[in-house]
């Protein structure tokens, strides 16, 4: 995953903006819609079509397989210091997805069921059912802090045989999560995130994985946007937005595992889902829609999200009242972005 504030000139060719419309009445409800890097009206055009929306995408299937085993098992392991209070926000993120009582609308569940409707070759859906099948702690740095893409691979053998985890090909995935106080090869240059496969010499048999790490203390301006903005922007655009749960690393990084976990689903050994020829550098779901919230966004605006009573933004809600901001993904269906929040 590359950091938004690069992704915005990209696509801002590829982004055709529709207009938003009128907030319902806020006494009914416990928040306020806003936009708060909405262009000027002249910009936007009149199409129906969701933010992000282009023809000249070309998302293609190349043949591989996709996450169709039901449940997802996410092995996460914990990499560094990490308090109570952050692994369980981010637990209750991902346990959001398939959560056992529904959330209020728009959902997290809702968000997943856009990546749910990517298919393999034999027509079987990305499976709508995640869940949280092993953790391991690693608070003793074992492989330092400083790793590489290589050596996260040593960090998942480590917590194999640590956990131990077992060997789950069929439903398994690794999420492996860094300290704030952990880098990463190309991390904030480069990269937010990014997701493989094991290597079998690495860790003794091949299951994907992904990784992402907390950006609070190294590039919350590039990795946790818009809950941090880069200095350029500072003087001369909206402040950086309040996170709905007050932690700008963890509330940032949130819509990156998000983000990677879409992906890892739909493109889980980079021959499934993806645009351009390039496997080594695909564009893939959540890339298409890299810094997109709501409607109206694009080319540097994140769209139409909500805001509640204490100024915390949000646009989707989750298990046990928790709220997130979380990027939309491109969607198979509608060829464009999007997101459960949507006004279109």
């Amino acid at each position: 995953m590359t950091p938004p504030a690069l992704h915005f000139l990209i696509f801002a060719a590829l982004l055709l903006l529709s207009k938003t419309r009128a907030a319902a009445d806020s006494s009914q409800i416990e928040y306020t819609l806003t936009n708060p890097k909405l262009p000027p009206p002249n910009t936007l055009s009149t199409s129906k079509k969701y933010e992000g929306s282009s023809d000249l995408v070309n998302l293609r299937y190349h043949m591989g397989p996709v996450l169709s085993s039901s449940p997802i098992n996410i092995y996460l392991v914990w990499y560094g210091r990490w308090p109570n209070y952050q692994k369980l926000l981010i637990k209750d993120f991902i346990l959001s997805i398939s959560p056992a009582a529904a959330a209020a609308k728009p959902s997290v569940s809702d968000w997943w069921r856009t990546v749910s409707l990517y298919t393999d070759q034999t027509g079987a859906n990305v499976s709508r059912t995640v869940l949280i099948a092993g953790e391991h702690s690693d608070h003793l740095y074992s492989h330092g802090k400083s790793l590489t893409r290589l050596s996260v691979q040593q960090v998942i053998g480590t917590a194999v045989k640590s956990a131990p985890f077992p060997v789950d090909h069929k439903n398994g995935i690794f999420l492996i999560l860094t300290a704030d106080d952990v880098t990463m090869q190309d991390y904030c240059r480069a990269v937010c995130g990014f997701h493989y496969f094991t290597f079998p010499s690495m860790v003794g048999y091949t299951m994907p994985y992904a990784w992402i790490g907390n950006s609070a203390k190294q590039c919350p301006e590039v990795c946790s946007y818009p809950f941090a903005v880069p200095g350029y922007m500072a003087g001369g655009g909206p402040a950086a937005l309040k996170p709905p749960n007050g932690d700008v690393g963890v509330d940032g990084m949130i819509s990156v595992i998000a983000h990677e976990l879409a992906e890892l689903s739909t493109n889980p050994l980079v021959n499934a889902w993806y645009a351009g020829e390039d496997p080594t550098a695909p564009t893939e779901i959540g890339d298409l829609c890299e810094g997109l919230y709501g409607t109206g966004g694009g080319g540097g605006y994140i769209g139409q999200v909500m805001r509640d009573n204490k100024g915390r933004t949000f646009n989707m809600n989750g298990r046990r009242g928790r709220r997130f901001m979380v990027q939309w993904v491109w969607s198979p269906v509608l060829k464009a972005c999007a997101g459960p929040n949507a006004l279109d």
